[in-house]
């Protein structure tokens, strides 16, 4: 399942031939061509982690089994290969978008496929329990999915529990080879998304303490030690949308005639409430009649597994930032029934099958370790689908930055790492006195705190706790539009061929420079509910403002821009780039920060910190492309660069 800020998996045809052979080395019996003269393979449907020494024998044959068999379409190569075409600036087919009818009428699966798919899985004794422009999907016993699949499932280890896997990949009828795309389902290992946000769940209300700035700098923490030399300022309460539109170049510009957006899991019960509130509260435009839009599903699935009330605040930051950018966009909240994958590929599909926005932002994710091919695959499709109906997804790299701190090895996070979506980096941010960007750093924080003299900070400057998630991907081939820009030492970490790098764009992300939002919370008790505010922060936030700053330049373009980063890298180098780096003045940044230690007020005592800037893990915002910020921030001059001539 996928967390708030979630991550996704990718698929390589390369990276499968391995596990294949691996397979049969250990002796596991493996649904080959030899074994099944009449089978295709399903590459990437038999997990890494189903190894012979991980297994502890079959799966009863009446366990109950559910599945996705997803439909490839009447023409899988013709749409990745237009989907390409009508992004590419350079292209004859450039903009000439489908819409969604002509898009399932070029490239989708024919009622001649789906009834042939559909033939297939009831003869092997499998249920048809539904069946979508994507997938089929079926119920049944382990036998009856054995049979389907040519394939046994197994139990196997994985850390400290057991899940049910293929022992071997799993295969089709040759007959039906160009019909199904891939197949999920025969592992039940938790595929779970996760949010970004950098804070507790809000169902139990969350404040910052004080003292605050109002703009970056405008209190300083004089009683407090010095950190690099100097007096460092207090924290700012939390930029408001007059200050992240004019860092990032929103002139005049409203987002008007734009329809953005929003994936998450579940759905908060507050959302016009708080919404409309923070607007007025804060200064935005107040929302118009309509301009807010629910989709959601009939019911609600994994609410305890996915803590659903961790999503509302996810959903509330997304909303109120979209809005503060982008003010006269419309905006559409598509909720998924849970932080599963196949959940988050329905509120995905929702969008692409009814057009419901032009501008996709995506705040979940997962590390690309936990990436499986076949629902990589799955995502990939619908992300083409979209490309070709002009449609652009925004996707957070994450906050974990390398990841080595948090699951040990240094990778990316999926689906940021798919190369038909825009990776979304962080920074922090510096907005002075009337309005005026300072700089931005790579977003990177080491945290140290107040010794108990009150006369330095204990083991300065303290260890890691986030930072914007970035790196070369292991199981991505590079795309086009990143090479000649993209340094051979990053594209080229992990192979001579090269791989996808993330990110590819970046915006505020810090929660120590973050953006003020507005939620109704419970208190403490669980006994009442009131709106408050607080500020909040990582590439939960940085995709929502991405995504908000391309509704402004959509408006400027008067057209989709559709998959955008054809013409993200078209622009690399140019002025209408901030290029980040970490050390913009030459000297150490850091922040003061108070909090509360309990989160919400001052019973138990406060803790006062020293939060430093640009300390990424291993990553570094540099001069020219990185794997913290990508091509950079947009400037002064992006929104309108996208003006037609």
């Amino acid at each position: 399942m996928r967390s708030n800020r979630a991550k996704v998996r990718a698929v390589s045809v390369a990276a499968t031939l391995p596990m294949l052979a691996g397979a049969l080395a250990l002796g596991i019996p493996a649904a080959h061509a030899a074994d099944h003269p009449l089978r295709d393979l399903l590459a990437g449907t038999r997990p890494a982690w189903a190894t012979a020494k991980a297994d502890k024998g079959a799966t009863s044959d009446g366990a109950r089994v559910s599945a996705r068999v997803y439909l490839a379409g009447k023409d899988a190569a013709g749409l990745a290969a237009y989907a390409k075409a009508v992004s590419d600036p350079d292209s004859a087919s450039y903009g000439k978008y489908l819409t969604a009818k002509q898009a399932q009428a070029r490239f989708g699966a024919t009622k001649a496929q789906v009834a042939a798919v559909k033939s297939w899985l009831t003869a092997a004794g499998l249920k048809v329990t539904g069946v979508t422009r994507h997938y089929v999907s079926v119920t049944g016993d382990v036998a009856a999915a054995e049979k389907a699949f040519g394939t046994q499932l197994h139990n196997f280890a994985k850390g400290s529990k057991t899940y049910r896997a293929p022992a071997s990949t799993a295969s089709v009828p040759q007959n039906l080879a160009d019909a199904v795309l891939t197949l999920t389902g025969l592992d039940n290992a938790p595929h779970m998304a996760t949010h970004d946000d950098q804070l507790p769940p809000p169902d139990t209300v969350f404040r910052n303490a004080g003292p605050f700035s109002s703009y970056y700098g405008s209190k300083t923490a004089s009683t407090l030690p010095s950190a690099y030399g100097t007096k460092i300022p207090y924290a700012v309460k939390g930029y408001t949308g007059k200050q992240l539109r004019a860092a990032y170049g929103a002139g005049t510009r409203t987002g008007k005639g734009v329809r953005v957006a929003i994936t998450d899991a579940y759905a908060s019960p507050t959302i016009a409430y708080d919404a409309g509130t923070y607007a007025k509260r804060n200064g935005d435009a107040a929302w118009k009649t309509g301009q807010l839009h629910q989709s959601l599903p009939a019911t609600y699935t994994n609410t305890e597994d996915c803590g659903a009330s961790g999503w509302y605040g996810e959903e509330t930051l997304d909303v109120e930032a979209v809005h503060a950018v982008a003010p006269a966009a419309d905006v559409t909240y598509v909720g998924a029934a849970s932080c599963m994958d196949g959940d988050l590929l329905d509120a995905l599909g929702k969008v692409v099958d009814n057009h419901l926005a032009d501008i996709v932002s995506n705040s979940w994710g997962e590390v690309e370790a936990v990436q499986t091919p076949d629902l990589a695959a799955a995502y990939d499709q619908v992300f083409q689908l979209g490309a070709v109906e002009g449609i652009g997804f925004y996707f957070s790299s994450g906050d974990d930055g390398d990841e080595v701190a948090s699951s040990g090895t240094k990778q990316v996070d999926s689906p940021a790492n798919s190369a038909w979506v825009t990776a979304v980096g962080g920074t922090s941010l510096a907005v002075g006195k009337n309005d005026t960007y300072l700089w931005e750093t790579g977003w990177g924080t080491d945290k140290a705190v107040l010794s108990a003299d009150g006369k330095s900070w204990t083991d300065f400057p303290g260890a890691f706790t986030s930072g914007a998630g970035g790196g070369t991907s292991r199981t991505v081939a590079e795309p086009d539009y990143q090479q000649g820009v993209v340094p051979d030492a990053l594209a080229k970490a992990n192979s001579a061929n090269g791989n996808r790098v993330v990110p590819d764009i970046a915006a505020i992300a810090d929660p120590n420079t973050g953006f003020l939002v507005g939620q109704t919370q419970s208190s403490p008790d669980g006994k009442k509910q009131a709106y408050s505010e607080y500020r909040i922060g990582g590439t939960s936030l940085a995709a929502p403002t991405i995504a908000a700053v391309q509704a402004l330049a959509q408006e400027a373009r008067g057209k989709a821009i559709g998959f955008a980063n054809p013409a993200i890298y078209a622009k690399y180098g140019s002025k209408v780039y901030h290029d980040v780096t970490d050390n913009p003045t030459g000297k150490g940044l850091a922040v003061a920060r108070v909090d509360f230690v309990n989160g919400y007020d001052a019973t138990d005592g406060l803790a006062t910190s020293v939060r430093s800037l640009g300390k990424d893990s291993s990553l570094s915002a540099v001069k020219g492309y990185d794997d913290v910020t990508g091509v950079g921030t947009p400037a002064s001059g992006y929104v309108e660069s996208y003006r037609r001539r």
